[in-house]
């Protein structure tokens, strides 16, 4: 049985005569769960079970130091273990994961799952003959990183909530535990929020949409739209927390907010434009229409997220994303409003502008028991200390953050977005920025060289981001972020070396198998030979970008 697992673990081991033989699940295999692992007990039955065809019977209640019965998948909780980290030890009686806390035996049971072959991800129960084995191994694992994220822009298109909730499976498949929910933007506002109707009535809706990157001349004169309900967002939440996944829902202040403006036009600057003219944006770049730094604005969206608060819990999103990039100054420039906040507070400039919003939702966010987060703009004009940074425009903002004592996630746009093209022949649908190889992904280093130690410790970790200007639906999202997003995983998890000396080839062998996962999964990824005839997009303009990409 092959034990080609993504992302790599610390340490495997084959156990045995030279490595062979395996457990064999069967009708009778129960499942022993210690106290704490009940959601991995609840997931493994309802993966492994449907994907062979077994109850996987609870056994009676284990104990801490307890043996389990033979035949038997035993879990428990060992606090010795660092919380994420776990081991997996599977022998001729059964196999038996431990983890640190409730989400390291949850990430064991991943590695389980991978162990028992492609087969295991299907759906329906494969034939009993053909039922495989658990190899005989050991292995100590645990990550790297404490957020492993990917952004999933769902404002840009709509994605409905089964896609959703099929992504959080995606992401933990992968050992992911972030789900970055980009929620608002000048193109749709995807949340319901019940003491403003009129953000999804009016806001979630455009009447057409730019087809490519926004130089091309094609639209699609299909409207788009949709939204998440409450409770939607509930059980999203829900579904990401039986998968030990934390979500940073996003709510972008005070730029990408045309379509809160066309909802409600008192939120944009009047003194300078009829914001009664404004719809929700039909197509893509950096938008002039931002809110207007008001009392009335600013009251606005604490009521926005008192109901975000509450349908996200600080256990499951101890951060908020407030977005704060890419805000254009010109109507602020414009706007005696704007210039006389600016007097009022004493402000230098519109840079401190944009700081007194992004300060203002960092204290109120602060007495609520959570954290801001935002994009690495937010350093414009002075950073409240709590405040963490999403580093996108490349490590600069990160490496600027971490040493005044910020908190970073390392998204750097040149190395992980992945609407970036995949390669650099004419069949790559509508191509975006610069060429992203899976081996440019697995070669990606969120630490960059020459930060100080203290600075080091404040990074985080690190996301994927996946905006979705030119992916309007599952089957494109899909072909944007795979196969890159299993490099990616291993480089968020795995203690790699240098990225000079990481052996992609070795990888790239792992992936062989791993590829057979992701077509059970029904993963519809970039094979590597290229694109298929269904997934190009002949004569749709995109905008790609030559030569090396920068680091900087």
């Amino acid at each position: 049985m092959d034990m080609e697992l993504i992302p790599a673990p610390v340490h495997v081991a084959a156990v045995g005569d030279e490595g062979r033989g395996g457990f064999p699940l069967d009708p009778s295999t129960t499942i022993a769960a210690g106290p704490g692992t009940e959601s991995t007990e609840r997931w493994l039955r309802s993966t492994l079970g449907a994907a062979f065809g077994l109850p996987l019977a609870p056994q009676t209640a284990v104990e801490d130091g307890e043996s389990a019965a033979a035949n038997s998948i035993r879990l428990c909780v060992d606090p010795a273990l660092d919380p994420e980290g776990y081991r997996l030890g599977a022998g001729p009686t059964g196999v038996e994961i431990a983890g640190g806390s409730a989400a390291g035996v949850f990430w064991g049971a991943q590695t389980l799952r991978q162990l028992l072959g492609p087969a295991a991800f299907r759906r329906a129960p494969i034939s009993p003959g053909n039922r495989p084995a658990v190899p005989f191994t050991d292995i100590e694992d645990g990550p790297r990183f404490p957020w492993r994220g990917m952004m999933l822009d769902v404002a840009r298109h709509f994605l409905p909530k089964d896609d959703v909730l099929r992504y959080l499976d995606l992401l933990a498949a992968h050992k992911l535990n972030v789900f970055h929910f980009h929620l608002t933007d000048d193109q749709g506002w995807r949340i319901e929020i019940k003491r403003y109707p009129r953000l999804t009535e009016v806001g979630s809706w455009r009447s057409r949409t730019k087809h490519g990157h926004r130089a091309s001349e094609l639209w699609d004169e299909t409207p788009h739209g949709g939204y998440y309900t409450q409770d939607d967002i509930r059980e999203i939440v829900a579904y990401a927390t039986e998968r030990h996944i934390r979500v940073v829902p996003e709510i972008d202040i005070p730029g990408h907010s045309q379509a809160a403006i066309a909802a409600y036009p008192e939120l944009g600057n009047t003194d300078v434009i009829d914001t009664t003219t404004l719809s929700v944006w039909d197509t893509w770049g950096i938008n002039a229409n931002v809110l207007a730094p008001t009392d009335n604005t600013l009251r606005f969206f604490e009521g926005v997220l008192e109901e975000v608060l509450e349908l996200f819990p600080a256990a499951t999103s101890p951060f908020i994303h407030i977005g704060g990039d890419e805000c254009r100054k010109d109507q602020w420039k414009e706007s005696p409003a704007a210039q006389a906040r600016i007097d009022e507070f004493g402000l230098a400039d519109e840079d401190e502008l944009q700081s007194w919003f992004i300060r203002h939702f960092d204290t109120w966010l602060t007495a609520h028991g959570r954290r801001l987060i935002g994009w690495d703009e937010i350093l414009e004009g002075g950073l409240p200390a709590g405040a963490a940074v999403s580093s996108w425009r490349g490590y600069r903002g990160g490496v600027t953050a971490a040493e005044a004592g910020h908190d970073v996630v390392m998204c750097p746009e040149q190395h992980v977005y992945l609407d970036h093209r995949q390669g650099g022949g004419p069949d790559e649908p509508m191509p975006i920025g610069f060429i992203r190889t899976l081996e440019d992904v697995y070669r990606f280093e969120p630490v960059p060289a020459g930060l100080s130690e203290e600075a080091a410790r404040h990074i985080l970790g690190t996301q994927a981001n996946v905006w979705t200007e030119v992916m309007q639906n599952r089957s494109r999202v899909d072909y944007q972020v795979f196969p890159r997003l299993a490099a990616f995983a291993e480089v968020a998890w795995s203690p790699l070396p240098a990225p000079v000396d990481r052996d992609f080839t070795e990888f790239e062998r792992r992936m062989t198998v791993h590829y057979a996962r992701l077509d059970a999964l029904g993963v519809d990824y970039r094979p590597p030979s290229g694109p298929l005839p269904r997934q190009q997009r002949p004569g749709v303009l995109g905008r790609p970008l030559e030569g090396p990409t920068p680091n900087v």
